[in-house]
C-alpha cells in the first residue's frame, strides 16, 4: 500500500508536461487536437466531408467520400494522410467561432466561413473547407 500511495503522490507532485484541447469549426465537419509543451506544439486536424479532391498531389488518390487528417508541428512541414473508412475525429469539445484566431505555441489557426487556416513558424500551413484542402 505504501508503495502506491508513493508512487501517485510522486506523479501528482509533478508539472503536466502538455496541454491539449480539442476544437471544432462551427460546421462541425472540421475537428483540430492541438498540444503545447515545454518544446513546442503539435496539431492534428481532420476534415470529413469534402466536395473536390485536395489540390495536394499525394491525396488524388484518397476518395472523396473519405475524410483527410493533416498533422503539423510548430516548425518543419505538414503531412496529410486519408481517413480510414468511418474513421471520426476527436469529438471537439470547444468551437472556433469564425473570425477567432488562436495562438499555440508556434502554430496560429484562422477560423473563418472560408475555411480554417493554420501555419506554423516555418511559415509551413495548411487550409481546409469542405471545397479545398491544401498544404504548403
Amino acid at each position: 500500500m505504501f508503495r502506491l500511495s508513493f508512487a501517485l503522490l510522486a506523479l501528482l507532485s509533478f508539472p503536466a508536461l502538455a496541454d491539449v484541447w480539442t476544437f471544432n469549426t462551427p460546421s462541425g465537419n472540421i475537428e483540430c487536437s492541438v498540444g503545447e509543451g515545454f518544446d513546442g506544439s503539435d496539431i492534428i486536424c481532420s476534415i470529413f466531408k469534402r466536395s473536390g479532391p485536395s489540390s495536394v498531389p499525394q491525396m488524388a488518390g484518397c476518395p472523396l467520400n473519405r475524410g483527410i487528417k493533416v498533422e503539423m508541428l510548430h516548425h518543419g512541414y505538414v503531412s496529410m494522410t486519408c481517413l480510414a473508412a468511418g474513421e471520426r475525429g476527436y469529438g471537439g469539445q470547444s468551437v472556433a467561432e469564425y473570425g477567432v484566431t488562436g495562438n499555440f505555441s508556434g502554430i496560429t489557426c484562422h477560423s473563418s466561413t472560408k475555411g480554417l487556416d493554420c501555419r506554423n513558424q516555418d511559415g509551413h500551413g495548411f487550409f481546409l473547407s469542405r471545397a479545398v484542402q491544401n498544404a504548403w
